[in-house]
């Protein structure tokens, strides 16, 4: 990728042609939607797929998302008969489970070493090994005897396990455009926490009717049978595109109204059919488990620290923060759950606390179609009231309804758990708590990859690094905040969330210039060698 105008901003999009006249690819169902990124004439640019593959791809992905979720967390509830069973002390079995979980950093710095190889050399490969590992800790699990070998499998399980937290938002971002790439976010934050939620709710049931043996058996059974579907269904999406957003900035400026670009058309579909060109790959290529390099090794060297070095990027940071504030959150209802809900005045037993988990799973869907199918729609409309041009923090009007669900819904967990209120208020509070996690991390997300699409991969291991280093630090101070009662942990937790959440005020008001600042070193590093991912 060479010459790139380093003069345009990362982010800023031409998304909406306003007058209809500019010659670039327009969506098939809105003649006035810009197609960003341009999709490129090769056949084999999964920005040039059928819907149905597309489809299909991102059903592969959220299997995967699901799976990974329900083999790393299908133990929270089961613990104690854990310990009961193999002697070791609850304590270490929760430090254990902290190295598999977002809580500690072992799953983003993790990415430094697996984002890298799979940006290299494919990421369906990495996928399916992630998956097959995963198997192989459930399987495992139920003869771990010692506590050195609970801490060694989870802190394994934890980093094969890293894909699902960095490399599946890039895989969307591999297959869709800028108008519609929010609604898949949306959806793959709905699984990837959406799992986390029905792992405890079937857990319970298999305890009872089975023990805790059979919960990790079944865990195994579900990660090898998505193993199965994922070898025969995901393809690799890693694609070497010679544009980016610069160099489509500048064509859109020099073209508008003028030039007409035997490339660029304003047809209804990505390219039309009889434009494409190259031979596409058979069904026997696409199972390869890595069907190609796609970058040298000097830049997969250079991928693994140059997420490190992107969180100078205040916007990056940012994101990251933002999301990790949200999954502290989501770590305080789980740590907090059980506690409250097994004791007087409710006494659930082990599957009803499951059950509860209805509640946050209804939250979370509410969330995220409001962050991404609504958010995408916001995107849009509010593009054509700036000329057509969608700046990433567009989007982050939409966290307004944080401002009150996040304090809100703290409140009324911590406050109704003290004075014992009916157990549909504390469910209810779940709800939204979860609905607020929901937003903030689907919108966390969209924002860093609006904002520098052309390195979404590396973009995104630094997003997760600040958010799994924030969540491992606040989850060790859980515990010892919870002794102040859970009244005024969670009022103290409220207004820590609104204070917080009020911070996209601050991006909204200099998150461009923040990303003016940044372009001549972002365009530097796009220049000198990424995937075009």
């Amino acid at each position: 990728m060479h010459d790139i105008d380093d003069s345009v901003v990362p982010g800023s999009v031409y998304l909406v042609d306003v007058q209809e006249k500019t010659t670039v690819v327009h969506a098939e169902n809105d003649s006035a939607i810009v197609l960003s990124p341009t999709p490129s004439n090769d056949i084999n640019d999964p920005l040039n797929w059928s819907r149905g593959r597309k489809f299909l791809q991102i059903v592969c992905v959220m299997i995967y998302t699901s799976t990974i979720g329900i083999g790393t967390t299908v133990l929270y509830s089961i613990l104690q008969p854990i310990s009961d069973d193999t002697g070791i002390p609850l304590a270490t079995l929760n430090a254990g489970t902290g190295y598999n979980d977002a809580r500690i950093p072992v799953l983003g710095w993790g990415a430094l070493i697996n984002q890298p190889l799979a940006l290299t050399f494919g990421k369906r490969g990495i996928y399916l090994i992630s998956v097959l590992g995963n198997t192989a800790i459930c399987l495992l699990t139920p003869y771990i005897k010692t506590e050195g070998q609970w801490i060694a499998s989870k802190i394994v399980q934890g980093y094969l396990c890293t894909p699902v937290e960095s490399l599946c938002e890039v895989s969307i971002a591999d297959v869709f455009f800028a108008h519609e790439r929010g609604t898949y976010i949306g959806i793959y934050t709905l699984f990837l926490f959406g799992s986390n939620y029905f792992a405890p709710l079937i857990a319970g049931f298999i305890y009872d009717g089975q023990g805790w043996h059979w919960v990790m058996y079944w865990a195994a059974i579900i990660n090898f049978g998505s193993l199965i579907v994922l070898f025969f269904f995901m393809e690799e999406t890693n694609f070497v595109r010679n544009t980016s957003e610069a160099t489509e900035a500048v064509n859109f400026s020099t073209n508008k109204g003028a030039e007409k670009d035997e490339k660029e058309s304003t047809t209804s579909s990505p390219v039309s059919s009889g434009d494409l060109t190259g031979i596409p790959k058979t069904y026997l290529q696409r199972l390869a488990l890595f069907g190609g390099r796609y970058a040298s090794n000097k830049l997969l060297l250079t991928m693994t620290y140059r997420p490190v070095i992107l969180l100078r990027f205040p916007v990056i940071f940012w994101a990251g923060f933002q999301y990790g504030t949200c999954l502290v959150w989501y770590n305080v209802l789980n740590a907090t759950c059980s506690l409250i809900l097994s004791e007087n005045p409710y006494n659930f037993r082990a599957s009803f606390v499951g059950l509860t988990y209805l509640g946050p799973l209804i939250g979370m869907l509410i969330g995220t179609f409001y962050s991404g199918w609504v958010g995408d729609r916001f995107a849009v409309r509010y593009a054509r009231r700036t000329h057509g041009i969608r700046e990433p923090e567009h989007r982050l009007w939409l966290m307004v309804v944080s401002l009150v669900l996040c304090p809100a819904s703290l409140i009324l967990w911590g406050v109704g758990a003290s004075k014992g209120i009916s157990w549909v208020g504390l469910v209810f509070g779940m709800g939204i708590i979860s609905c607020s996690t929901g937003i903030g991390s689907s919108l966390s997300i969209s924002y860093a990859l609006d904002s520098y699409k052309d390195m979404s991969g590396e973009v995104m291991i630094a997003v997760i690094l600040v958010r799994n280093t924030l969540s491992f630090a606040i989850g060790y101070g859980i515990t010892p905040w919870l002794h102040m009662g859970y009244q005024n942990t969670f009022i103290s937790a409220g207004f820590v969330g609104l204070a917080i959440t009020m911070t996209f005020l601050i991006v909204i008001k200099w998150g461009k210039s923040w990303r003016i600042a940044s372009r001549k070193r972002y365009w530097g590093y796009v220049a000198d060698g990424t995937l075009g991912h």
